[in-house]
């Protein structure tokens, strides 16, 4: 009798575990990357004006390259940033400038393209993903994810944290939360609104909110947008978006 109740506690036991296993966080962010665009970020070129400036993202023989365009004091400026390498040309003349600059123009157009072309980049890399559990924003469910980054091919802000809430429906990014460190440090919580899909591709808008209190943990900006205690800093809008085939010349 004792061997029998051993028995059917060990089977409810590893029945429990079954329930509680985490699902495969891999296996989630490559259903939302499907479900966004998926092979068409590698192969499209992808241009959008954001705040006055016009970005072009594309994949070619040397890698990504990334371009900023716009217009300062009637000079066209154009940066670019390829293969990990930045330049700037004062009207279609390139011009010299300073490490220290190029850095930071090169982290501002970077940080641009990454958000808008989320989730494709959780699958470069650097990226350490770990499934941190369900979650419900608004009445709705969610796979909650933590990315971090390796030192290695991290880039400058690989201390950086970010989590993201999948929509356990559509697999979608509807939230983001990130802890940043340049600047003075800080953190920020995105809602996804305003999706539309151009030549396969999704494009999104984002409300851009930030804790109220210094004392803000970022994996519970979720709670806190919740409870209606984040503060809206602004809209992060796309205008003019166009997708064309992709240049691997």
């Amino acid at each position: 009798m004792k061997k029998l109740i051993l028995i059917f506690g060990i089977v409810i036991l590893l029945a429990c575990n079954e329930r509680v296993k985490s699902p495969d966080v891999q296996a989630l962010v490559d259903q939302a990357i499907e479900v966004s665009g998926g092979e068409n970020y590698a192969s499209m070129k992808v241009s959008f004006t954001f705040r006055e400036k016009r970005y072009t993202g594309e994949n070619t023989a040397r890698g990504k390259k990334y371009s900023r365009f716009f217009l300062e004091d009637s000079l066209e400026i154009l940066d670019i940033l390829e293969g990990g390498t930045f330049q700037r040309q004062l009207d279609g003349k390139p011009i010299s400038v300073q490490d220290s600059m190029a850095t930071k123009y090169a982290n501002s157009i970077n940080s641009v393209h990454y958000f808008v072309r989320l989730p494709y980049g959780l699958n470069d890399p650097a990226v350490q993903k770990r499934y941190l559990g369900a979650a419900d924003i608004d009445g709705t469910a969610y796979h909650k994810i933590e990315v971090t980054f390796k030192e290695q091919g991290g880039g400058d802000d690989f201390e950086d944290i970010y989590v993201y809430w999948l929509n356990k429906e559509t697999l979608k990014p509807d939230y983001l939360a990130y802890e940043f460190h340049i600047n003075g440090g800080g953190m920020r919580f995105r809602k996804a609104l305003n999706e539309r899909y151009v030549e396969g591709i999704r494009f999104v808008d984002y409300e851009n909110y930030k804790p109220r209190t210094p004392d803000a943990n970022v994996y519970e900006l979720d709670e806190r947008f919740e409870e209606g205690t984040l503060e809206l800093l602004s809209r992060i809008e796309l205008e003019d978006i166009r997708v064309t085939p992709g240049n691997y010349n």
